[in-house]
């Protein structure tokens, strides 16, 4: 099979697409024929050595968590999945970048009829830190909750569920970005100078808003600017591990939502229409450095997939 590979840390021409084979197929594990795989920035992370002390590759390296496809072929002792069925769940092996994955039967769940392939894909990573995330600061109808990324692939995906429990998003987001957070029902501040003073302004607005609790998806300063706003330590999640340690914040996330139960709930409010998993673009394996280019460098709204099945763009299209 065709899978991507990286030998050694680096920028994205590190990766390359190589004939391998898939692992044994173990009496709990099932192959999957990928029909799609999301890839995310911690990927990016761990392929540049960012985070060799917590994750580090052992080369050559395989990537990805990220996967739906359709099984192929199941062990000795699985029960419940049969060749044909179309399902959705992760990796821990860093192996769903190709196109077949070896996967135990417990990690994955049946993907719903209504769900595209591409969303199936890209929803266990982005889907399982948004709902810790979200589950870590118990936002309740008509409070305000603050958002920063909120148009990654988990921001994104965090805004929707928060508008499902009523809550009032102000998202911290690019401008170009806010035809599609107005939709959600949310209210933009723009990245700039001055953000601290800015959120404070529109959080209070006329009636002496407050915010009540912050989902931080950026980094950088942000869980000190959700303190100074006055958000207590408890109800502030913020995926820097570093900074969560030295203020006293919460820092849930994908392990903390990570089982078939969270998965097949976020499969199924997908497939009814009540979330969406936005797609910026899709690209085959062979454009893998694409892929992650335009993810590391065009801040794009929602999730960048690969479809093993695609054939290549033509130059200067995406898909």
């Amino acid at each position: 099979m065709k899978a991507v590979r990286f030998h050694r840390y680096g920028d994205i021409d590190v990766l390359g697409v190589e004939d391998v084979a898939p692992r044994p197929l173990g009496p709990r594990d099932v192959l999957v024929r990928v029909r799609a795989a999301g890839i995310n920035p911690g990927e990016a992370k761990i392929r540049t050595g960012a985070l060799h002390d917590r994750f580090p590759a052992a080369f050559p390296s395989g990537q990805g968590s990220d996967l739906a496809g359709t099984v192929t072929a199941t062990g000795t002792a699985v029960s419940g999945w049969v060749p044909g069925d179309p399902v959705l769940g992760w990796s821990w092996e860093r192996s769903s970048h190709a196109e077949y994955v070896v996967v135990p039967a417990d990690q994955l769940v049946r993907k719903p009829d209504g769900l595209p392939w591409t969303a199936a894909g890209a929803l266990y990573v982005a889907g399982s830190t948004a709902w810790a995330a979200v589950a870590a600061v118990g936002p309740r109808a008509g409070e305000t909750v603050v958002v920063s990324g909120a148009t990654g692939g988990v921001g994104s995906l965090a805004v929707q569920l928060l508008r499902l429990r009523r809550a009032h998003v102000v998202a911290i987001a690019s401008a170009r970005h806010q035809d599609w957070l107005e939709s959600q029902g949310a209210t933009l501040v723009g990245y700039g100078s001055r953000i601290a003073e800015r959120l404070r302004r529109t959080i209070e607005g006329d009636g002496g808003g407050t915010a009540h609790a912050f989902l931080d998806f950026h980094g950088d300063d942000y869980p000190r600017i959700a303190l100074r706003l006055g958000v207590p330590p408890h109800r502030v999640n913020t995926l820097d591990h570093d900074a969560a340690a030295a203020l006293g914040t919460r820092s849930w996330g994908s392990p903390e939502g990570t089982g078939p139960a969270v998965l097949r709930e976020l499969a199924e409010l997908a497939a009814a229409g009540r979330i969406e998993v936005p797609i910026s673009r899709t690209h085959p394996l062979t454009e893998v450095r694409a892929a992650f280019a335009h993810l590391e460098h065009d801040h794009p709204l929602g999730k960048v997939v690969l479809v093993p099945d695609a054939t290549p763009a033509e130059p200067g299209h995406h898909r």
